[in-house]
């Protein structure tokens, strides 16, 4: 068992390694953490790399007391080389340049010349990283010249290191935008995911709310009128009881009962989360077809309903629901508002591509004074669903009048349940 646990532990362990590798290179060097600290280790390794190569390479030009003193003081601007990346270099080649015109060892400062070179070339625009990249090359050429006239070989070697460095630098800076670009998109994306969900989040609750307040308005005035009824008839004359009545008008109210109940399950369907198992639904709202049942629950509620529908082929299912909450609405407020018995038209009929919606009393309308509520702004909103419009308002010959034009083009119209 111990060495499948082990094992496991090294893979979990190197591409976490790997990810710490390439989140280092990825990251904005002017931006990373502890950037003095690590700088100033790579200082010190550099500074032991140039000692090594003062020591060992070349022993007919080791340095002298001062030779060392410039060679290691050209390390130590590397520990800021990511705060003042420029300021460092010219920090860095101060010492550099009278430490090769003594003639000391070549080779010891150029791990830590170059590394001054490459954080510029990383962190500089390229027009930058050229000019210095050309001032460095012609201070190293002059100096070569100077110091050792008849190394052509010499020559072309530190031009290319720098050439290198220079390139490596620029590389690593167009990829680090590179990568910055890919999350900063990334992040974009997720954002403009989180906006359309909550907007979508936002327009369900609203569709939820206009579904639940146009369906308990019309159950519950259509039950408190019939209730009225039953009332009325046991109150009029209770020793001549009219039971036949009564039973009708409870019937009723039972019915109407069972219609809400299923609409609201209907509606609420999308609120469960059933875990993709079979679903209790009673299927979609209704559509055109369902306006002649709130006809005749206006009929029992008192109103005189004539409807007129004439509509040939089927309509989107959109549409058809958006119609029919319509219809409800404004024959629940016919009966809540236009008084006893009031005469009530519903026309429904296809015209020039569009549905043409209108439903007309004859009543005294709401009563001045009183707090409008929410079905002219919900009804005005479902029609705008299906990219429709809505009037409603008094005519002018007395009563009220609700009139509305729901496009039938697919371009217009919203595919869906019947939910609006």
């Amino acid at each position: 068992m111990y060495p499948v646990h082990t094992k496991t532990a090294q893979a979990t362990e190197r591409p976490r390694r790997g990810e710490r590798i390439m989140a280092a290179i990825n990251r904005d060097p002017l931006t990373a953490p502890h950037a003095v600290r690590n700088d100033a280790i790579l200082a010190v390794c550099t500074a032991v790399l140039a000692t090594a190569v003062a020591l060992l390479v070349d022993h007919g030009r080791r340095p002298d007391a001062l030779g060392w003193t410039l060679l290691l003081a050209a390390h130590v601007p590397l520990a800021w080389r990511r705060r003042r990346p420029l300021l460092v270099l010219l920090l860095a080649l101060v010492p550099v340049v009278p430490y090769h015109a003594l003639d000391n060892n070549h080779g010891a400062p150029v791990a830590g010349s170059m590394v001054a070179l490459y954080t510029v070339a990383a962190t500089s625009t390229p027009r930058r990283t050229l000019t210095i990249g050309a001032l460095v090359i012609g201070t190293t050429l002059t100096m070569n010249a100077l110091t050792n006239p008849d190394g052509f070989v010499e020559l072309l070697r530190i031009t290319g290191w720098v050439v290198a460095v220079l390139f490596l630098g620029v590389d690593v800076r167009f990829y680090r935008q590179y990568v910055t670009a890919i999350v900063e998109r990334a992040e974009r994306a997720e954002r403009t995911r989180e906006e359309e969900a909550r907007r979508r989040v936002a327009e369900e609750r609203l569709r939820i709310a206009r579904d639940l307040h146009d369906l308990l308005a019309h159950s519950i005035t259509l039950i408190g009128v019939q209730t009225s009824v039953a009332a009325h008839v046991l109150a009029a004359d209770p020793e001549r009881l009219d039971r036949e009545t009564v039973a009708k008008a409870l019937d009723d109210i039972a019915e109407t009962c069972r219609t809400a109940r299923g609409e609201l399950r209907t509606t609420l369907e999308v609120l469960r989360d059933n875990g993709g198992g079979p679903s209790d639904t009673r299927g979609p709202l209704a559509g055109l077809d369902g306006v002649p049942d709130l006809v005749e629950a206006a009929r029992l509620a008192g109103a005189r309903v004539e409807p007129a529908v004439r509509v040939a082929g089927p309509v989107p299912p959109a549409v058809g629901a958006a119609a029919y909450r319509l219809v409800q609405e404004a024959l629940t407020n016919a009966v809540r508002h236009a008084g006893p018995e009031p005469a009530v038209r519903v026309d429904l009929r296809e015209e020039d591509g569009a549905l043409r919606l209108s439903v007309t009393d004859d009543g005294t309308g709401p009563t001045p004074g009183t707090t409008p509520g929410f079905g002219l702004v919900g009804m005005r909103e479902r029609a705008r669903s299906v990219g429709g419009t809505l009037d409603a308002g008094p005519r002018a010959d007395g009563g009220f009048q609700v009139t509305a034009t729901l496009p039938l083009t697919p371009a217009t119209t919203r595919e869906g349940t019947g939910t609006g």
